[in-house]
């Protein structure tokens, strides 16, 4: 079956995007209050190593202990804060994605039902099954796991180096010396799972098609006893869906376990170079600064290891949107030029040398003459082909002449 293509060579197809954002408009209040929270969140995120940092270096140190139970007690409504703003903004994001896909859906299906059905014959009904359901499924992924989602973790990256810098820019640099490793990991993973997106699409898409079109027309497929034959390529096509699938988790399981690989080596320099200078006690470097950034470092390598996977999320949306959106822009529908009042119908019908062809290579109609005049009962009788649905098709104006 015919593959399709990713829409765009960019990272982004930013047309796509802003054509998504389009559907946002009417529930703009809630995605304000979306962005809102999400910076709300990166703030938040970083407080946690800060306060922990101080209660070391003073309550811990001086043996105060009601501060150190003031802090435990604010760190711990701190993470109540941010669980009850996490939850608040996971929901919003999700029910603005579902509005926004149940509008598309309700577009979309508005529009195909409109479509003549010369497009129909050429168009797998199974592959216009995955437009309407599956690739607008994936579009809802865009804000409940996509835009939102990728928003927040670059956010949270930010704050986080702000503070780190903030603390101790020695640790600072320490602690990033193996981002170039990370940011090269992740780029070749995005590349390749990109790719494999793609693939999983037209598989589905394939799958759809080949099931709907012989379920729907199972009686030719037993009339001529093709179960065996049609049940082979349903295999090679099950076949590819399983591949592409299976290269995804290739994939991701490489990509991980590199990554926390990566982590792991960041956090070792910083624990070297940290211990190394709360020994040498001239440095500045303190027991609560050095355990800080170990928190920082983690929390900045958590979110960079799920942009790619955030990122592959949003590019599974866009490569569905811009399917969605190609199908909705294509003007397929009858061409109404006008309604006339009939003040006096006569009912005769009459064909003058009409020719028509379901496809430019062969004409299922050639020079058909044909009158019937009003109250006349007429048969139409011939072999199978011969173009009896077709006159009744272009009685009944579904294609055009």
């Amino acid at each position: 079956m015919e593959k399709e293509k990713i829409s765009s060579g960019n990272i982004i197809d930013f047309n796509v995007l802003k054509r998504i954002l389009q559907f946002v408009k009417p529930y703009r209040g809630r995605f304000i209050f979306l962005i809102f929270l999400t910076v709300i969140l990166g703030v938040l995120t970083p407080l946690r190593p800060l306060l922990i940092q101080y209660t070391l270096d003073n309550d811990v140190a001086n043996g105060d202990y009601t501060g150190l139970l003031q802090i435990m007690l604010l760190i711990f409504g701190l993470l109540i804060v941010q669980s009850v703003f996490q939850y608040i903004h996971t929901y919003i994001s999700g029910r603005i994605g579902q509005y926004v896909i149940r509008d598309i859906r309700i577009k979309l299906y508005k529009h195909l039902v409109g479509f003549r059905l010369k497009f129909f014959d050429r168009t797998p009904i199974g592959r216009l099954v995955t437009r309407t359901i599956s690739d607008v499924e994936a579009l809802a992924d865009v804000f409940s796991e996509g835009l939102a989602a990728l928003a927040g973790d670059l956010l949270q990256i930010v704050f986080i180096l702000i503070f780190m810098f903030y603390t101790d820019w020695r640790l600072a640099l320490v602690s990033l010396s193996t981002i170039p490793l990370m940011l090269l990991s992740t780029y070749i993973f995005k590349e390749k799972i990109k790719v494999t997106f793609n693939d999983v699409r037209n598989a589905v898409a394939n799958l759809n098609s080949f099931v709907q079109e012989h379920l729907t027309g199972i009686s030719v497929v037993q009339i001529f006893g093709s179960e065996k034959r049609e049940f082979e390529k349903f295999k090679e096509i099950n076949k590819e869906h399983r591949s592409a699938h299976l290269k995804s988790v290739l994939y991701y399981s490489i990509y991980f376990p590199v990554a926390e690989i990566i982590s792991a080596m960041g956090i070792g320099l910083l624990v070297w170079y940290g211990a190394k200078g709360v020994v040498g006690g001239n440095t500045g470097i303190t027991i609560g600064t050095l355990t800080a950034f170990i928190m920082y470092i983690q929390m900045f390598f958590r979110p960079i290891r799920m942009i790619a996977d955030r990122y592959n999320t949003l590019q599974m949306g866009i490569v569905s949107s811009s399917r969605i959106m190609n199908l909705l822009d294509s003007d397929e529908h009858l061409v109404d030029n006008g309604s006339k009042v009939l003040t006096e119908f006569k009912g005769k019908v009459e064909f003058e040398h009409v020719w028509f062809a379901y496809n430019d290579a062969e004409y299922v109609l050639k020079d058909i003459n044909l009158k019937i005049k009003p109250g006349k009962t007429v048969a139409l009788v011939g072999a199978t082909g011969a173009g009896k649905s077709s006159i009744i098709n272009l009685l009944n104006r579904f294609y055009e002449i």
